[in-house]
């Protein structure tokens, strides 16, 4: 499904229902947005492994503007302050009042952003495996330069440098580090997940050769009113665990979890306790 929001038109997708009748009751669950990282993948990297949340919310799912399905553009345009403001306008368009917003990675980075700009229209914050600065990226070259290999080392100049020259550059690349995002890294696997993933050279390229190196929301997490569950791997290389304990320390109304046995992928490496967190919070929060 598409919007067409502001310049742009916004693929989405929905997964479960908002009215429920159970057992002679009828009731409406909570709608959340799933806010994909990157940038310059798209929204497949929760299916399906978040389909467990659609039990207790309303799943929306949806592409940045210029990734995944959804419309390209210049690509100046392809920003953070632009996928706030598509973000705001998904919610309008689709006539939602308060939202559950779950982001990770660099959808971390637009949800705290989100509910900076609009804290009363979040009813609930997660933020997975990101970091409130552009602190993240001498930290995880400095991980990398440890913990990487060389031909690790030689691509990810690519992403510092934001010089991506095509897709399979970028495909490339997830797949090389793919060791460093994952503690249960399967080869056979990884390849025929990044093989399917539709990518844009050009959004990454904005973000870490551009914006990403100025973006810094420490001095306004105050601002932040929803109740919010901070959630950090501790082996991460590129969103290293002290970003999660930052981003708690600012904000008032949060919980902080770092889960021992992950990376960056903790949907893969801890799947159930990353489950068991969310609807924990979610209950406990309610």
């Amino acid at each position: 499904m598409f919007a067409k929001i502001r310049d742009t038109e916004i693929f989405f997708d929905v997964e479960g229902c908002s009215v429920v009748v159970e057992n002679n009751r009828t009731y409406t669950k909570p709608t959340a947005f799933l806010i994909h990282g990157g940038p310059g993948a798209d929204h497949t990297g929760y299916k399906p492994t978040f389909s467990a949340l659609a039990r207790r919310l309303q799943l929306v799912y949806f592409d940045h503007r210029g990734q995944g399905r959804s419309k390209r553009g210049a690509k100046e345009t392809y920003t953070l302050d632009n996928n706030v403001e598509d973000m705001e306008a998904l919610r309008q368009y689709l006539g939602l009042d308060k939202i559950v917003v779950i982001g990770t990675s660099y959808g971390g980075m637009v949800g705290l952003s989100y509910a900076i700009r609009y804290p009363q229209n979040v009813s609930h914050l997660i933020i997975i495996v990101s970091t409130a600065s552009y602190k993240f990226l001498e930290r995880a070259k400095q991980i990398l330069a440890e913990r990487g290999t060389e031909e690790q080392n030689l691509i990810a100049q690519r992403l510092w440098d934001g010089n991506f020259e095509n897709e399979e550059q970028l495909r490339d690349y997830f797949k090389i580090l793919a060791p460093m995002y994952s503690l249960k890294h399967d080869p056979n696997t990884s390849v025929k997940v990044w093989d399917n993933k539709i990518l844009s050279i050009d959004a990454i390229n904005e973000a870490f050769g551009g914006f990403l190196r100025t973006y810094d929301v420490r001095d306004q997490l105050y601002k932040i009113i929803a109740p919010t569950l901070v959630i950090g791997g501790r082996h991460d290389w590129i969103c290293a665990p002290e970003f999660s304990e930052e981003i708690a320390q600012g904000i008032k109304n949060s919980d902080l979890r770092i889960f021992e046995n992950s990376s960056h992928l903790i949907r893969a490496d801890e799947p159930e306790a990353l489950f068991d967190a969310i609807n924990g919070f979610l209950v406990y929060k309610n």
